[in-house]
Parts: C-alpha cells; sequence; structure tokens
C-alpha cells in the first residue's frame, strides 16, 4: 500500500483541481512506483556515503593535538601494518606439460596478483621514506597517503586490483583471502569451489570452463553456453569433490529480492534486509540448442553494488534463479546478483 488513495477528480471547476493536487503528498513512498520500501533505505545509504565522501575530501590533515597522534604517526602505522599483512611468500605455478584451460586462469591471476604486490610494497616503502623526509613526497605518494588516513583504497592500487568499492580494511581481507584462494589452487589443484570474487578476471574462469567442458564432450565452442542452479549448500567445506563440468561458486550475494533457501526460488525481501548472501551456486556448461529454460530470471550478475557503466563495464555474466512471479516483478524491483559487497 502506498499510504495515499491516488486519484483524479472526474469533475469539477479549477479551483477543485487546483485543491486535489495540492492535497497530494510531497514526498511519495517508493511503493507509488512499484519499488519495496528498501528501495528508499537503499538511496538513502548512497546519499548520505556521497555526503560523508565529500567531507573527508575536504579535510585539511593537520597534526594531532591533546596528544593523540598526528596526521603522519597514523599514515606511518598504517602503512607498516600493511607490509607485515603482505604475504612474504610470493605464488608460484610450474608445469611442464601443456596447461589446462583453467591452469592458463590460474597462471593469468598469479601475475597479476604479483604485479599488485610489487607495487603495493614499493609505494609503502616510498611512502615511509618521504614521511621521514629522506626522499620527497610525490603527488601520487601523497595521494596514496590521504587515501590511507581516510580509510580508502589508493586509486593507485585500485587500477590493478579487481573493481571494488570496499574501504581499506575490508579490501585487505579480500586481498588476503585472494592469497589463500591461488595458493591451496596452485598446490591442490583446481578447487571443487570457486570464489568468484577473488578473480581479477571472473569471466576468464567462466570462459575457461567452457572451453574445458567444449574439448571433453566434442561440442562447438560458439554454440555452448552457460547453465547455473542454486543449491542449498550454504557451506562451501562440505563439498569434497570436484564437477566433472562445471564448478561451484560461492560468495555471490543477491539484491533487490530475498532467496527461499528451502523452496529454491525468489520471494520478496524482508524489511531492512538489503542483501542476501547466496549459497553455492553450480555453474554448468550445456550446449545452447539444448537449454530449455522456464519459469527462470535471466538475472545480470555484476562485480559491484555500483552494477554496471554506460559501456557496459562491471557485468560478468546472467546466472538463471527459479521464480513464480512474472519475470516482470523482478526487472522493476532491480534484481542483480552482485560478486562483491560494499562493506
Amino acid at each position: 500500500q502506498s499510504g495515499h488513495d491516488y486519484d483524479c477528480l472526474l469533475a469539477g471547476n479549477v479551483g477543485a483541481y487546483q485543491q486535489n493536487i495540492l492535497g497530494l503528498p510531497i514526498n511519495q513512498s517508493p511503493s507509488v512506483f512499484g519499488l519495496h520500501p528498501n528501495a528508499e533505505i537503499n538511496y538513502f545509504m548512497s546519499s548520505a556515503k556521497e555526503i560523508y565522501g565529500g567531507l573527508m575530501s575536504m579535510q585539511t590533515g593537520t597534526g594531532g593535538d591533546g596528544g593523540g597522534m598526528s596526521r603522519e604517526e597514523f599514515i606511518e602505522k598504517t602503512a607498516t601494518d600493511i607490509q607485515k599483512k603482505i604475504p612474504a611468500d610470493e605464488l608460484k605455478f610450474l608445469k611442464d606439460t601443456v596447461p589446462t584451460p583453467l591452469e592458463v586462469v590460474l597462471l593469468q591471476e598469479i601475475e597479476r596478483y604479483e604485479g599488485l604486490v610489487k607495487k603495493m610494497c614499493a609505494n609503502l616503502a616510498d611512502l615511509k621514506r618521504a614521511l621521514k623526509g629522506e626522499i620527497g613526497m610525490t603527488q601520487a605518494l601523497d595521494d596514496i597517503g590521504i587515501a590511507m588516513f581516510n580509510g580508502q583504497l589508493p586509486g593507485a592500487w585500485a587500477k590493478i586490483s579487481p573493481q571494488t568499492e570496499k574501504p581499506l580494511g575490508s579490501w585487505m581481507e579480500h586481498f588476503l583471502r585472494r592469497y589463500r584462494q591461488y595458493s591451496d589452487w596452485a598446490v591442490k589443484g583446481d578447487p571443487a569451489v570457486f570464489w568468484l570474487s577473488g578473480l581479477h578476471v571472473p569471466e576468464s574462469l567462466l570462459s575457461a570452463l567452457v572451453q574445458a567442458s567444449c574439448r571433453r564432450r566434442g561440442w562447438a565452442l560458439d554454440k555452448s553456453t552457460l547453465y547455473t542452479k542454486v543449491t542449498q549448500i550454504e557451506d562451501a567445506s562440505l563439498v569434497t569433490t570436484r564437477l566433472l563440468d562445471g564448478t561451484y561458486v560461492e560468495g555471490l550475494y543477491l539484491e533487490g529480492a530475498r532467496w527461499d533457501v528451502k523452496g529454491g526460488f525468489l520471494a520478496r525481501q524482508r524489511p531492512k534486509e538489503l542483501i542476501q548472501l547466496m549459497p553455492l551456486i553450480e555453474v554448468v556448461p550445456v550446449e545452447a540448442n539444448r537449454l530449455k529454460l522456464r519459469d527462470e530470471l535471466p538475472t545480470p550478475v555484476y562485480i559491484t553494488q555500483l552494477r554496471r557503466n554506460a559501456m557496459g563495464v562491471g557485468l560478468v555474466f546472467e546466472a538463471n534463479l527459479s521464480t513464480k512471479e512474472h519475470a516482470s516483478l523482478w526487472v522493476l524491483q532491480g534484481v542483480g546478483l552482485m560478486l562483491n559487497d560494499d562493506s
């Protein structure tokens, strides 16, 4: 219910129509536009983040008072903490034979990750030297220091890392989890469950899955696609064996709707529950001409909650989610899957 009965007079003079218009509420509830009340919460949260971001960018960052830590001391301490968390062991994957499509993805991911590690180590060392006055403080180093002081990811690192909206603390946890996934992948072989959010280019893994199945089954690569099925498994440790074709993926978030785990279909959101962590999703390559979908919503999967820009950057693939409602309802609600939340 919208909370107001929107109707139009069928008869009357100009004054009656004006009085009727003046009686309309100034602020419209989301239900007037067919949206869930959570949409208004999302709007206010986005507006608040923009305001806070603007305020943080305007702060001068003067020295501490009252015996507190100064700006330079805080930045140096943060840089030291990050240096201690960066893995000391370099990621390596060596193989004498021809690598499989998934192993090619691993090699590319390790190369990108090690490039990010080297960039971080060099920037942090130079920043600490600049704070001590041993070298000049360049604009690039100053930008890194400002970002660290504000608890944000430095732009120099964001350019060579997966797209994210996380603050610096959460991003470091994401960074270390990526290292663990790559390390286990290189040592133990292809995992039974992939953390898709931890890949720099998640599309490459999906393409590799299709390519591997096409080689095994003799399918035409250009006539094959992916089909997804949401399981009831919520703990990745319960999966011990790999799928012959495809894989399980974890860490996807549902926005704009709720997933009924027992029923296995989309449902309306509960109040104040903006996103939901999905159970494991089975991603299986299939031949496109054999794929018959019914009562399923082609749901876009984005990297972050910003979704995609005008050029389409940010869209990974489309997942299939079962629904008992008409697809137009979920389109209006803006249903989508995200690889990362912004917390």
